[in-house]
C-alpha cells in the first residue's frame, strides 16, 4: 500500500498537464485566437445613447422682453391748501384711502371766525339795503314834491348796497372754502404712504411739504421700452387691438400680472434708440407695486404654422447653425439651419428641418456625423417614465 501512493499521484499530475495542454491548444494559443476573431468578424462600434425630439408645425408667440418700472397709475402728493396747526392725523399708513376720506385736519378756528364774520357783514348791508328801499319809496311816493336828485341818489344808494351783499355773498363763500380746507381729504383712491407730518406741527399752503403721498394701485402701469425697429409690429398690432403684456419677477421665473399695452410714446429716445411704451394691469391683488422693476413680455404677433424645436437641439459653430437629425437607420446626419426666434426654450427654424423629422436634443458632444445612435425621447403620458427607450 505504501508502495502504491507515490504511483497515483504521479499518474494524476500527469493527467492534468495533458489537460491543461489540450486546453491552451484550444483556446490559447495565437492559432486558436485567429480561428474565433475570424468566426466573429470585425467588432462593431457600440451606439451612442442620445435624447431626441420632434420637429414640430405650431403656431409661435413673439414676445419682446425687456425691464420695465411699476408705477401707480395716479400718484398725488397731498398738501395743505391753508395755514395753520395739525390737530389730527386721521389716516394710517400702508392703508386704502377712499376718494373722499378725510386724511387730517388743521385747526379751524380762525377760518371759523372769518366766515362768522361774513356772514354778519352781509346781515349788515341787508338791513341797510332795506332802509334804503324804504327811503326811495318815500321819495316816489311824493312825486313832484321830492326833488329829482333825492330820488335819484337814493336810486344809487339802493344799487350800491345790492352790490354791496353781492360781495358779501362771494366773501362767504370765500371764507366757507377756506374752512373746508383744514379737513385735508383724499383726492382719490389709494394707497397711502408714509406720514411727512405729525400732530401739533404748523403747516403752510406755500411749502412743498406735504401731509401724505397716494398712489392708485388699481389698476396700476408698468413703464417699459422696446427697440425702434420693432414700432411698426407694434403699431400694426396696437391697431387690430390691445396687445397683452406680461409681467414677471426681475429673475424672470414668477408671473405677477397680465395686462395691456396703453399707450406708445409720441417719440423716440435718439440716444438709446428704444420708445417708451405704457402697459396698465388691473392688479387686483397688488402683485405689483409702484416703484417695482419687473421683467416684462410683450406679445407683438403670432407665427402661424411655424417649424419649431427644443432650444437644445440649435448647435453653435464657427460656419453657423447646425442641428442632428436621426434617420431611419438610426445614424446622426448634420443639417445647417437657420434660427429666426428663440422663445422660452422653443426656436423657430426658418431654413434645414421639416416638420416630423427626429432632432438630437442630448448627447451631442459624442455624435458626429454618420454615427450609430440611440434614441430616446419624452414621453408625454405623466404616469409613464420619463424617457422612453426606442
Amino acid at each position: 500500500m505504501k508502495k502504491s501512493r507515490p504511483i497515483l499521484w504521479i499518474v494524476i499530475i500527469a493527467a492534468v498537464g495533458i489537460a491543461g495542454y489540450y486546453g491552451w491548444q484550444k483556446y490559447g494559443s495565437p492559432e486558436a485566437g485567429k480561428t474565433q476573431t475570424a468566426q466573429k468578424g470585425p467588432p462593431r462600434a457600440p451606439a451612442i445613447p442620445v435624447s431626441v425630439a420632434p420637429v414640430q408645425k405650431a403656431d409661435f408667440p413673439v414676445y419682446l422682453t425687456g425691464l420695465g418700472t411699476v408705477q401707480g397709475f395716479n400718484t398725488v402728493q397731498v398738501r395743505t391748501r391753508v395755514d395753520g396747526q395739525i390737530d389730527k392725523i386721521a389716516f394710517t399708513e400702508g392703508q386704502i384711502a377712499k376718494e373722499g376720506e378725510l386724511l387730517a385736519s388743521i385747526d379751524p378756528r380762525p377760518y371759523q371766525a372769518a366766515l362768522d364774520q361774513a356772514k354778519a357783514k352781509k346781515a349788515q348791508d341787508e338791513a341797510s339795503l332795506a332802509n334804503a328801499n324804504l327811503e326811495l319809496q318815500r321819495a316816489t311816493k311824493l312825486g313832484e314834491f321830492a326833488t329829482a336828485q333825492r330820488v335819484d341818489t337814493q336810486r344809487s344808494t339802493v344799487a350800491q348796497l345790492t352790490a354791496q351783499i353781492a360781495a358779501d355773498e362771494a366773501a362767504i363763500s370765500n371764507a366757507q372754502t377756506q374752512l373746508d380746507y383744514t379737513q385735508i381729504k383724499a383726492p382719490i383712491t389709494g394707497v397711502a404712504g408714509l406720514r411727512l407730518v405729525d400732530v401739533g406741527n404748523i403747516v403752510n399752503a406755500s411749502t412743498q411739504t406735504g401731509i401724505v403721498m397716494i398712489s392708485q394701485v388699481e389698476p396700476i402701469s408698468v413703464i417699459f421700452t422696446a427697440p425702434e425697429d420693432q414700432l411698426p409690429y407694434i403699431s400694426d398690432g396696437q391697431k387690430a387691438g390691445a396687445l397683452k403684456v406680461i409681467a414677471y419677477t426681475t429673475d424672470g421665473k414668477k408671473t405677477l400680472a397680465e395686462g395691456k399695452l396703453a399707450v406708445i410714446n409720441n417719440q423716440v429716445d435718439t440716444s438709446s434708440g428704444t420708445i417708451r411704451l405704457k402697459a396698465v394691469f388691473d392688479n387686483k391683488d397688488h402683485a405689483l407695486w409702484p416703484g417695482q422693476s419687473v421683467s416684462t413680455r410683450l406679445l407683438v404677433r403670432t407665427l402661424k404654422d411655424a417649424t419649431v424645436v427644443p432650444d437644445d437641439a440649435v448647435q453653435h459653430s464657427t460656419n453657423g447653425l447646425y442641428a442632428y437629425t436621426v434617420n431611419q437607420d438610426n445614424k446622426a446626419e448634420v443639417r445647417k439651419i437657420k434660427v429666426s426666434y428663440a422663445i422660452d426654450g422653443r426656436s423657430v427654424v426658418d431654413e434645414g428641418l421639416t416638420p416630423g423629422q427626429q432632432v438630437i436634443t442630448g448627447g451631442q458632444f459624442k455624435v458626429q456625423p454618420g454615427s450609430v445612435v440611440s434614441t430616446a425621447v419624452a414621453s408625454s403620458d405623466p404616469s409613464q417614465n420619463k424617457v422612453r427607450q426606442e
